[in-house]
């Protein structure tokens, strides 16, 4: 069925705001025509009360033939051919006016008003093109001329008759300038319509621009926090961390320590935690030293940058099984800060959503498989998963499930146009209380 004027959608062409109008003020006018015919009956127990019952029978006939043309607009056949149906009821009490004139005193029949007002009252409510309010109107009058010379008695009156179609004919002339200017303003009142849901499309369009660019901005200021602060601990920590290296490895030469177990246990263990840190902060380096706007794709290895978004999300993960199956050769181009980034909030997702689910053995699967010439990435979790009213929404900019203050909602956001800025698209799928998969790919140099 078609949406009624004011409904809030705009329609197509201005065929159809067209079509939309004439049914909505169709279904109108026919009620107020028959609610007009119904009361006619006190018109004829005033001046043709002999008439009363005959005339009451055929607008209870014509009432019913209008109110089927009312039902006809519930069903899609009768939409289909509604300016049909129009032409069909409208015509319905001119014939009934004329037979009532032709059964009367003809030319002398106060009935011919009724004609008149039906002349103007269709043209100022139906949105009648000129063609149609000029056939209707040369009906109306040939129907009336036609009740009064077909009497038996004739014409009486050649100057009543004369005078009473003049009266048709000068509402005629309003029924014609009413559909002109009518159409003219339809026309208008369409194009206007147009040009505004134009101009909102441009401004809810610029809208979720702008909400994309702000995400991207507070993205970026965040990374050049981190950079800034990264920048600052290198130097104070590298040095350091070198010369304990330094001074770990010249102690395990020491002759004491190979007869001494626990004191080659502990310099071990010193050096495995120094070599830590030092992959700590070699990671860093990578948010440190990258040049704001520098979105140069460049080859490294995915492995490497996986491994980096483990260490810096290590935190996150303690306790969680992470796996990893990928293939031997895993050199991908791309831009390895932004896609480490990528990697670290889609990981931190997946241990908040394996925190919340409470699981026994939770565990974080990463695939990566060739897929031509592009290596396909996928973050698999045993977590609780998304709801189906979340899952259509996990990218919007600032739509977080996140307690207040945990989190801005961004993070996948801006992930998905890194992604799409490297030629693929961050998908996700998902089982509510089972597993949730975050997909992309990513191109291989030649």
């Amino acid at each position: 069925m078609s949406p009624e004027p004011n409904s809030g959608q705009l329609p197509v062409s201005y065929a159809e705001a067209m079509h939309q109008h004439l049914v909505y003020y169709s279904r109108i006018t026919c009620v107020l025509a028959m609610a007009l015919i119904g009361s006619g009956v006190g018109l004829d127990l005033a001046f043709y009360p002999e008439h009363a019952l005959q005339f009451g029978m055929a607008r209870l006939l014509v009432v019913a033939l209008i109110g089927l043309a009312l039902w006809s607009y519930q069903r899609p056949w009768g939409l289909r051919h509604v300016r049909g149906w129009t032409y069909f009821w409208i015509a319905l009490p001119q014939v009934m006016i004329a037979w009532m004139i032709f059964s009367t005193d003809g030319e002398a029949s106060i009935y011919f008003v009724g004609l008149t007002l039906a002349v103007s009252g269709i043209s100022i409510f139906l949105p009648l093109t000129l063609r149609e309010a000029l056939a209707f109107s040369v009906f109306t009058m040939v129907a009336y001329v036609s009740a009064c010379v077909l009497r038996p008695e004739g014409v009486q009156q050649w100057p009543v008759l004369i005078g009473q179609s003049m009266f048709i004919l000068f509402f005629s002339v309003i029924a014609l300038t009413v559909s002109v200017y009518g159409e003219r303003q339809r026309r208008q009142t369409y194009t206007l319509q147009t040009e505004v849901q134009r101009q909102k499309d441009e401004l809810l369009a610029q809208n979720k621009a702008l909400v994309d660019i702000k995400g991207q901005l507070l993205q970026r200021e965040k990374m050049a926090a981190l950079g800034t602060l990264s920048a600052g601990l290198l130097h104070e920590l590298n040095n350091p961390v070198n010369y304990s290296l330094m001074a770990i490895n010249m102690a395990q030469q020491l002759p004491a320590v190979k007869t001494d177990e626990l004191l080659q246990e502990s310099l071990t263990d010193a050096k495995e935690g120094m070599s830590r840190v030092q992959a700590i902060v070699s990671d860093l380096k990578t948010f440190a030293y990258q040049k704001p706007g520098d979105n140069s794709l460049r080859p490294f290895l995915l492995e490497q940058a996986i491994r980096s978004a483990q260490r810096l999300a290590g935190h996150e993960l303690k306790g969680v099984q992470v796996t990893v199956d990928q293939p031997q050769d895993t050199h991908v181009l791309g831009d390895e800060p932004a896609l480490i980034g990528v990697l670290i909030n889609l990981f931190s997702n997946a241990a908040l959503a394996l925190q919340r689910s409470g699981r026994e053995q939770p565990r974080i699967d990463v695939r990566v498989t060739e897929s031509g010439d592009r290596l396909r990435v996928a973050v698999r979790d045993n977590g609780q998963g998304i709801l189906p009213e979340h899952i259509g929404r996990v990218f919007e900019p600032f739509f977080t499930t996140r307690d207040v203050g945990a989190g801005l909602g961004l993070g996948l956001s801006v992930s998905y146009g890194i992604v799409q800025r490297h030629g693929g698209v961050l998908a996700v799928e998902s089982e509510p209380g089972a597993w949730t998969e975050f997909t992309f790919d990513l191109p291989r140099p030649a």
